[in-house]
């Protein structure tokens, strides 16, 4: 199995260069790493580029020009270069979730034909957000000691993520359901992402694409597996995008849940056919 890490990003360099320097640790040759950006300035495309850490996989940028938020569209473009590239495997996160060192790890361990990974996250506080970016805190290396007194500081909301249990009980859930479902953390295999025609791009603004994306997963057949104790994220901090379109988005996943749709409106399918799209080989 060839895991593609695909990396959603957009004009925030510093966060997404965290993210891959936690992950460059992880990845060797049947790894793949795919940076989906969504629109960025050509400055901050500059600056990924410039600061990449060394990885032992390939590195390939998606970039596709900035018409409002596409989170949809540039995830199916960053899949669709992994496919393209012999992975079989998919594992989408956000260019402001730093892997914790485990992480590869353990989405390959749970990993399996017909589910889907949700994977968790730990929220960083503003304050240590900026200690992070600024090189002055290194999460891989901290120590349990370090966690506990960044909890007690109120730097980070949870500890779940020193506990590693990847055999843990109750971690299938055969109905579909809505809590917690983050694209920010997310594995699925190839073959059913193809078959459900990705993110659905016809949802407009931010919300509830990911739990579309969950819902027509569950009408194809697979099932969700959750990834608590496994494969933890460290979502830096960050202002709130507008969710002036949430409840709209939020109706249409509720009206679809009795549906049975599968396969989205306007996904995958039609993503591959962007004339604008540019496909960066970043470490040749």
């Amino acid at each position: 199995m060839r895991t593609a890490f695909v990396v959603l990003t957009y004009n925030r360099p510093d966060a997404a260069l965290a993210v891959l320097r936690a992950l460059a640790p992880q990845c060797g040759p049947g790894h793949l790493v795919v940076v989906a950006d969504d629109g960025s300035r050509m400055a901050n495309v500059q600056a990924l580029r410039e600061g990449l850490p060394r990885f032992a996989c390939p590195v390939r940028q998606v970039w596709h020009p900035d018409v409002g938020f596409t989170a949809a569209r540039a995830r199916n473009l960053g899949a669709a270069a992994a496919a393209a590239a012999g992975a079989d495997y998919l594992v989408f996160m956000d260019g402001d979730c730093v892997p914790n060192p485990r992480f590869a790890r353990r989405h390959a361990q749970l990993a399996e034909p017909g589910h889907f990974v949700n994977g968790s996250r730990v929220l960083l506080s503003p304050a240590l957000t900026e200690r992070v970016l600024a090189g002055q805190v290194d999460l891989s290396q901290c120590d349990t000691a370090a966690w506990l007194r960044l909890r007690l500081a109120g730097d980070v909301n949870k500890l779940t993520h020193l506990l590693h249990w990847p055999g843990a009980p109750f971690r299938v859930q055969p109905r579909f359901r809505w809590k917690g479902i983050r694209s920010c953390n997310f594995g699925v295999a190839w073959r059913d992402y193809e078959a459900v025609n990705g993110f659905d791009e016809t949802f407009a603004g931010w919300g509830h694409e990911d739990a579309d994306l969950v819902l027509r997963l569950h009408h194809h057949g697979c099932r969700r597996k959750n990834g608590f104790l496994a494969t933890e994220v460290y979502h830096l901090w960050h202002r709130e995008q507008s969710r002036a379109g949430e409840d709209a988005n939020r109706a249409r996943v509720t009206a679809r849940m009795a549906s049975g749709i599968i396969r989205a409106e306007r996904g995958l399918a039609e993503a591959l056919h962007q004339p604008d799209t540019i496909v960066t080989e970043l470490n040749r």
